[in-house]
């Protein structure tokens, strides 16, 4: 699914077909937000200015790109996630094991947008850094990624609610839920502080 163009990708998506949606959309949002945070790292190394944070800029540089790479596979997690959830729909209700099976299809396909928003939650970690040591000339650019991934936080947390609130075991759903809500208030809040922050380093000349 990442493989294809961006003009491929939007075009799928603006389509009937089921995937991809709102949480492989998510993800690549994410991988988008990685990059740009990679990008401040790579426009920040090797500047005599930033020298004593060298070190550590190398480091959020190699765990940005990770990031960036695992966001992309989650587009395709997501769709593989997907793909068993609408086959346990199409099924006769009556069925014998049907029940078993969806409840089992919707956990697996909670898992995968629980799972962007993980990642997430790090690449918001790694651009409170960079809005201090990144460059100044790149810093807007961390900005940039920190509310993408503010956004796909949010995408992501809608795509794990509409599969929970169609469990049968309340007690997972409701756990799956409150773990979700407080990392997405928790860096909901970080996000805006951090965009803020570099609006202040900017302002400041």
């Amino acid at each position: 699914m990442f493989n294809k163009t961006i003009e491929e990708f939007t075009r799928l998506t603006a389509s009937k077909a089921p995937v991809p949606g709102g949480g492989g959309v998510s993800g690549l949002t994410g991988a988008l937000a990685a990059s740009l945070a990679e990008m401040v790292t790579s426009l920040t190394t090797g500047k005599k200015k930033y020298a004593e944070y060298e070190e550590e800029i190398q480091a959020i540089m190699q765990e940005a790109d990770a990031l960036r790479s695992a966001l992309l596979n989650s587009i395709n997690e997501d769709a593989e996630a997907f793909a068993p959830l609408a086959e346990a729909y199409s099924m006769d209700k009556n069925a014998e094991g049907y029940a078993e099976r969806l409840e089992d299809c919707l956990r697996v396909a909670a898992s995968s947008p629980f799972h962007i928003l993980e990642l997430c939650t790090r690449v918001i970690e790694l651009n409170e850094r960079l809005a201090v040591i990144g460059s100044k000339l790149a810093v807007s650019d961390a900005a940039t990624s920190v509310m993408l991934a503010h956004g796909a936080l949010y995408g992501a947390m809608i795509n794990i609610r509409v599969n929970t609130k169609l469990m049968k075991d309340k007690e997972y759903a409701e756990k799956l839920d409150n773990e979700a809500e407080e990392l997405l208030n928790k860096y909901a809040r970080r996000a805006l502080k951090c965009y803020k922050s570099i609006e202040k380093r900017l302002s400041d000349g």
